[in-house]
C-alpha cells in the first residue's frame, strides 16, 4: 500500500480513511468488528472517529465508535499499526463541548480512555467555538502534545478566517499547527471548499480528508428518483442533489463506469484522491463487503478524459 504523507506532519496514511460514525448506531459491535478487520487486512490503516459518534442515537450517550474501536484494537494487538483520527468540541451532554483549554483536556482523557490508548495519532477540532481564542485552543493541544497524548492536530468545521488565525497564531507563538482539515466534500459539493479553503491547504501544506466522500451515498447511484429515498434513512436529504446539475453528475459518472468497469462510489472516492490537497478521503462501511469494494478506489486511476467529464458534469 503506498503511504501519502498528511500534510507537513510525520503521520503517513492510506488513501483511503474508514469512517466510524455508523459503529454502535446502525453497525453492531461484532458487525464493526468485521469492517475493522477488511479495512485493515486490506493494507489501509487510519480510522477516524469522534468522542460525540453517536450521540443522536435513541439510547446513546456519545463515545459508542470510540469504544468500539478501542475493544477491537486490544482484541487485535494493532495499536501501532493504526492511525487513530478523533475530534473533540461537539455537545456530549450539558456543558461538554466547545474547545475552551479545560474542556479540551477533560474530553482527550475520556477519548483515550474509550481507545484504551495511551496517545491519538490525529487529534481534531470537530466544531469552531467561536467565543474561544485559538490560542486557548492552541494551548491545551500543546499540552496535549507535551504530554505525549497526542501526536499532531487538525481542524475539521472551521471558517477559513479562524483556520488562517490558528494557523497564525501557531507561527507567532510557538504552538502545536494544524497539519490537516477535514471539509465536506465531494463531486456535487464542491463550494465552498475549493474556493475559500483549497488555496489555504495548498499555500499552508495542510493534508485534506474529505468527509461526505460519497455525498452521503448520492454518488452510489442508489437515488435515482424520489421512490429510491426510502431505501435508507439518509434517503429523505436526497432531493435536494437530485436536481439537473446532480443528475448530470451520475449520468457523467455511469458514462465512466461503463469504461471502467469499476462502481460509481469507487469512481468518485477515485476522483477525489486526485484532487489537489486531498490525501484521503473518508468513506464509512456497514460491511465488509462494502469495504472491499471501497477500497478498491485506491488502485482505479482515472485517464485525463475520465477527469475531464467528471470535472464538467460537477462544476
Amino acid at each position: 500500500m503506498n503511504l501519502r504523507k498528511l500534510g507537513r506532519s510525520g503521520l503517513e496514511i492510506a488513501p483511503l480513511v474508514l469512517g466510524s460514525n455508523v459503529f454502535g448506531w446502525n453497525v453492531d459491535e461484532k458487525a464493526s468488528f468485521e469492517v475493522l478487520d477488511a479495512f485493515a487486512g486490506a493494507g489501509f490503516n487510519c480510522v477516524d472517529t469522534a468522542d460525540a459518534y453517536s450521540t443522536w442515537a435513541p439510547g446513546n450517550k456519545g463515545g459508542e465508535s470510540e469504544t468500539i474501536i478501542g475493544k477491537w484494537m486490544k482484541a487485535r494487538g494493532n495499536r501501532d499499526r493504526i492511525v487513530i483520527a478523533t475530534k473533540v468540541g461537539s455537545e456530549m451532554g450539558p456543558g461538554k463541548k466547545g474547545l475552551s483549554k479545560t474542556y479540551v483536556l477533560e474530553a482527550a482523557e475520556a477519548s483515550l480512555k474509550r481507545l484504551q490508548t495511551d496517545y491519538i495519532d490525529l487529534y481534531q477540532s470537530h466544531w469552531d467555538d467561536p467565543p474561544v481564542p485559538v490560542e486557548e485552543t492552541l494551548e491545551a493541544y500543546k499540552t496535549l502534545v507535551d504530554q505525549g497524548k497526542v501526536r499532531v492536530i487538525g481542524a475539521s468545521n472551521m471558517t477559513p478566517e479562524r483556520l488562517e488565525q490558528s494557523l497564525a497564531a501557531s507561527e507567532r507563538l510557538g504552538l502545536p499547527r494544524y497539519h490537516s482539515l477535514q471539509p465536506p466534500y465531494n463531486l456535487y459539493d464542491r463550494d465552498p471548499f475549493e474556493q475559500d479553503f483549497q488555496p489555504i491547504c495548498l499555500r499552508e501544506g495542510l493534508g485534506v480528508i474529505p468527509y461526505y466522500g460519497l455525498a452521503s451515498g448520492f454518488l452510489t447511484g442508489k437515488y435515482r428518483s424520489e421512490a429510491d429515498f426510502g431505501k435508507s434513512v439518509r434517503g429523505g436529504g436526497m432531493a435536494k442533489r437530485l436536481d439537473d446539475r446532480g443528475r448530470r453528475i451520475l449520468a457523467a459518472l455511469d458514462e465512466v463506469a461503463a469504461e471502467t468497469g469499476a462502481t460509481l462510489a469507487q469512481i468518485s472516492l477515485a476522483w477525489l484522491m486526485a484532487r489537489p490537497s486531498v490525501v484521503a478521503p473518508i468513506a464509512s462501511a456497514t460491511s465488509a463487503a462494502q469495504v472491499e469494494e471501497l477500497v478498491k478506489a485506491a488502485t482505479l486511476t482515472l485517464d485525463s478524459e475520465a477527469t475531464a467529464l467528471l470535472d464538467r458534469a460537477s462544476a
